[in-house]
């Protein structure tokens, strides 16, 4: 994947940012050359995967899976990454999406020296009453710059290696379609006589809805036939039976079906979901009866500390007393 242990990276301060690099052994080596571009690629790259990992927590909260880290393993994901299942496929989209996000936000503030903003924008011709202007985010710089990082480990020869690459590109197609125009008036007067735009990186949030979207529709898949490929044709991945609809490049695709997570399993890095809170009357994947695998759940009672009784004191605040409040809570057996 990232070749990343964890959502962030120990950075030596008394060393060269190519040292650093260097001594991050898990890195191959395209990847040791572009951490060594600048001193602020490895801090990008280390964002990215931060917000990533934030990212598929935050979907998956409610989940069986819920996106577990764990920091002293050598994959920040556990051994779930060694099926290649569906939760597989969403780790590495947004991962690759994290990546590109991360580096385009540092071009755009000047912290890159390979990059700035996207200049091509303002050569545009618009018939609107506004024109390109101002510091457009350059998404394609980050989209390559993901592409040569991220997807260097991988072998495009294997069934698991096309499956990565295809979704790490699916993980970067979900950001350049969803880019903001975000434009600011000039004029006399606040009159707005011109308007002058530029384009944006969406909410990363954004991105992470996309994706879980595409993770719940994704599409099982399995190597091509030899016997239907030429001899010197690359390998290429199609739907596991005729039945299912060829993925496209914004889909995500997986090769096996998704491990039990309902029960603890050290070996995987699967936690299980005993003790976890359920909502007891919620039909959706957070209600006790799915979250909680047919085992029931076990209810108490708690209390919390709440605002109350609050009223508005002119002008302008609102005061408030401190109340313990008891409710129930309810988690998986």
């Amino acid at each position: 994947m990232l070749g990343m242990q964890g959502s962030s990276v120990e950075i030596n301060p008394l060393g060269s940012h190519k040292d650093n690099c260097q001594r991050l052994g898990y890195l191959v080596e395209r990847q040791q050359q572009l951490c060594g571009l600048s001193e602020n690629v490895l801090t990008a790259v280390s964002n990215g995967a931060k917000l990533s990992i934030e990212e598929c927590q935050h979907q998956f909260r409610n989940s069986r899976w819920n996106c577990s880290t764990f920091a002293n393993s050598s994959n920040v994901f556990g051994g779930v990454l060694s099926v290649h299942s569906r939760e597989t496929a969403f780790i590495y989209a947004i991962s690759a999406a994290g990546v590109a996000y991360a580096v385009t936000r540092a071009c755009s503030r000047g912290e890159l020296n390979e990059c700035t903003c996207d200049t091509r924008v303002r050569v545009r011709k618009t018939k609107k009453k506004w024109q390109w202007g101002g510091c457009s985010e350059d998404i394609r710089f980050g989209e390559k710059f993901s592409r040569e990082f991220v997807d260097s480990k991988e072998n495009g020869d294997r069934p698991e290696g096309l499956m990565n690459l295809h979704n790490n590109e699916a993980g970067r197609r979900s950001i350049r379609s969803r880019m903001q125009r975000v434009c600011k008036c000039h004029g006399m007067s606040g009159s707005c006589s011109v308007r002058v735009c530029w384009r944006k990186l969406p909410p990363f949030r954004v991105l992470g809805d996309v994706l879980t979207q595409a993770y719940e529709g994704a599409t099982q898949v399995r190597l091509a036939d030899k016997r239907r490929r030429h001899a010197k044709a690359k390998a290429k991945l199609r739907a596991a039976s005729k039945e299912i609809k060829p993925p496209n490049r914004t889909d995500l695709v997986y090769l096996e079906e998704s491990p039990d997570y309902c029960e603890r399993n050290d070996t995987m890095g699967i936690l299980g979901t005993r003790g976890r809170v359920c909502n007891r009357t919620s039909p959706g994947l957070d209600g006790c009866r799915l979250l909680c695998c047919g085992r029931g759940h076990n209810t108490r009672m708690k209390e919390v500390e709440g605002k109350c009784h609050c009223k508005f004191v002119w002008c302008c605040n609102v005061e408030c007393k401190t109340c313990r409040v008891r409710s129930e809570e309810h988690t998986c057996k």
